[in-house]
């Protein structure tokens, strides 16, 4: 089985990356890997949705049995504990429009084609993947900190998190029908940036800890 992996930084995957070794590099964005009967290539796009489309534009194929994102993400849902994992099933982008006053207008409604929702209907077949809750997403390019800014947001589209590069990821993968899965977990909460309140540490270790069951279950 060939696994595509794919995360922003490599610091989000380090752990992963420690455990399973890495046998080559290809450029300076993929890594070759082995993990028991596993083939799993590990592509580190860099931060954003146009760096995520862009290097999945150019790898992703039918040689790939299941693609994976692993990343970190802000939580919109204070009940959402910071080290939780989930699997971001819906992605929104939320900045996808235009600006009428003060309010926001999605490209249906200015009569502009495009896609600014994705939905993940792909199935795989893995018990962990099958055990973390779904909840939706918004991308962004701008991470929401202002408090009038995250109330207009989330009243638009109800998000639970949000990342820069999940739509992305299930944009591509949807396009070129290869089943997906976007996993990650929460760091911190989406309001004004309080820093010493983000747990990153507790998100990466709880992050890797389930990319690992996840592939060990393949």
């Amino acid at each position: 089985m060939k696994i595509l992996i794919v995360s922003a930084t490599e610091k989000e995957i380090s752990p992963l990356l420690t455990a399973i070794g890495i046998k080559n590099y290809v450029g300076n964005y993929l890594r070759i890997c082995k993990h028991k009967n596993l083939d799993v290539d590990v592509l580190v796009t860099g931060i954003g949705m146009t760096a995520t489309a862009f290097l999945l534009g150019k790898i992703l194929s039918d040689k790939y049995d299941a693609a994976l994102n692993f990343g970190l993400a802000g939580s919109f849902n204070k009940d959402l504990e910071i080290g939780t994992v989930v699997n971001i099933t819906q992605e929104h982008f939320s900045e996808l429009g235009a600006e009428d006053g003060e309010k926001f207008l999605q490209l249906a409604e200015i009569g502009l084609e495009g896609i600014s929702e994705v939905v993940n209907e792909s199935k795989i077949s893995n018990k962990i993947l099958e055990e973390i809750p779904m909840v939706c997403g918004i991308t962004v390019n701008k991470v929401h900190g202002e408090n009038k800014s995250i109330e207009n947001v989330f009243n638009r589209f109800h998000p639970t998190v949000e990342s820069m590069e999940g739509g992305a990821f299930l944009f591509s993968c949807n396009h070129e029908k290869i089943p997906c899965a976007q996993i990650r977990c929460v760091s911190n909460f989406v309001e004004r940036r309080k820093k010493d309140k983000w747990n990153i540490p507790l998100a990466i270790e709880n992050l890797n800890k389930t990319a690992i069951d996840i592939l060990n279950a393949f």
